[in-house]
């Protein structure tokens, strides 16, 4: 049996790169799952057909998580899709995986910018968890996508990292505040991994082997190896772990 049969996955920026693949693995070990997504239409129902294709469920969400009134509308639409699949409004995990990088210094930054990354990457995780949790079972999960800059320091992405460090502590404190209802929140740090995000970096033979340079496997990321971990941390075999930060970057420069 999968480990995952029966339970229902909310994954946040699910069109494409990780949160695609942990879209796809929550899938594959047996949750219906919600693929929200912004604007990519065409590449969300495209995870949904893909998942299809495995045999197994799963819907999309369409929601600007920018602002209040779009992570109310996601959560109006997320309590009818779970009352049509369940008859219920509960579900049981929660991935808040959307967010945007910026490669901007901090001369660079401006009070826009700013806010574009604080908007999409720190307020949008908080105020969809804070919707969440209501309609979160007792023992479910949360899994937040932080970023291994929060351990080596990146100035040239100086407001993504701060917005990083910022989900860290977000992390922290759900976990303790939640204990109490067996809910375990944690918080996984990708390296450079191959998504849209590092394009730049990879499509260019000297940003290869940087990016490959910096673990101890002598490669750079891939989706997959960041579902794998989020499907651990949804499964029941992850019960006993809160609170963690769990670095998802191959060693890199240990």
């Amino acid at each position: 049996m999968s480990t995952l049969e029966g339970k229902i996955a909310l994954v946040t920026g699910a069109s494409r790169g990780i949160g695609r693949s942990i879209a796809r693995r929550l899938a594959q070990e047996g949750a219906f799952v919600i693929v929200h997504y912004a604007s990519r239409h065409d590449d969300a129902k495209a995870v949904v057909r893909q998942i299809e294709q495995d045999g197994r469920k799963a819907c999309t969400i369409c929601a600007d998580l920018s602002s209040l009134d779009g992570i109310n509308h996601l959560f109006l639409q997320l309590e009818d899709v779970i009352q049509a699949h369940t008859g219920a409004k509960a579900f049981d995990i929660l991935v808040n995986n959307a967010g945007i990088g910026q490669i901007l210094g901090v001369q660079e930054t401006t009070e826009a910018s700013f806010e574009e990354v604080m908007s999409i990457n720190v307020k949008a995780p908080l105020f969809v968890t804070k919707e969440a949790l209501p309609r979160l079972k007792d023992g479910g999960r949360i899994i937040n996508i932080s970023s291994f800059v929060t351990r080596v320091a990146s100035p040239s992405v100086f407001t993504y990292s701060m917005s990083k460090g910022a989900i860290d502590t977000f992390t922290l404190l759900l976990a303790k505040q939640l204990g109490s209802r067996n809910i375990t929140v944690n918080a996984i740090q990708p390296g450079i991994i191959n998504t849209e995000m590092n394009a730049g970096t990879l499509g260019d033979p000297q940003g290869q082997q940087y990016a490959a340079g910096l673990s101890v496997f002598s490669r750079w990321g891939e989706p997959e190896d960041i579902a794998g971990i989020a499907a651990f941390l949804a499964s029941p075999d992850s019960r006993w772990i809160a609170g963690q930060l769990i670095d998802a970057s191959g060693g890199s420069r240990l």
